[in-house]
């Protein structure tokens, strides 16, 4: 994930002295979408409750397609701490990575957000291909690292697909709980390693 702005934006605006950091923004900004919507929620709207200079939040996300990509990508980011989630038990990083997943997915405002149209479905794809699985590579090392991260990855994106993006009545009507126990065998599988072929390979 990259968050920095294009070098256009770092420099045109550029505020002077101590400003609001990127993080007080972004709460104030994830309220504007919650509550109008993306196509509705503006860059000055979110400055005038944020009580900034529009060119500081230029100069911080780019545009609203930025800002908004950092609005989901800190609750994503935060919901996948690596202390938490990848650090610990490597028996029991199945069930933490699916209890990551839908501790996420099943706040009701974070689907919100998830459902405002083609920047948000931008968002989810850049999040898992870049971060996550990013990540996880880095996270199991080895030659077979992308091969297993990949597997992951696939997994946790089928869950996020069938269960709240276009939701299957089976597994939509699953607890967490449930789905953690269906899903953690296979997960077990992906993580294993000297097992995968393909995409760790290269010629």
């Amino acid at each position: 994930m990259n968050n920095a702005a294009p070098a256009s934006a770092r420099t045109r605006g550029r505020p002077r002295g101590n400003p609001p950091t990127r993080e007080s923004i972004v709460p104030v900004a994830r309220a504007l979408f919650l509550e109008r919507g993306y196509r509705a929620t503006t860059l000055r709207a979110v400055a005038g409750a944020a009580g900034v200079d529009p060119a500081l939040i230029a100069y911080h996300f780019g545009s609203k397609k930025g800002l908004f990509a950092d609005v989901m990508q800190f609750q994503c980011a935060n919901a996948l701490a690596v202390e938490e989630v990848l650090g610990g038990d490597p028996a029991t990083l199945p069930g933490r990575l699916i209890d990551a997943v839908t501790d996420l997915w099943e706040d009701a405002d974070f689907r919100r957000l998830t459902a405002q149209g083609d920047e948000a479905a931008d968002v989810i794809r850049e999040y898992l291909e870049l971060e996550l699985l990013a990540r996880l590579v880095e996270f199991l090392g080895g030659r077979d690292a992308t091969a297993r991260a990949t597997a992951v990855v696939t997994i946790l994106g089928g869950l996020i697909y069938t269960r709240y993006l276009n939701p299957l009545a089976t597994p939509a009507a699953l607890t967490p709980a449930e789905t953690r126990a269906v899903l953690t065998p296979a997960l077990r599988a992906a993580l294993a390693p000297g097992r995968h072929t393909g995409a760790g390979r290269r010629p």
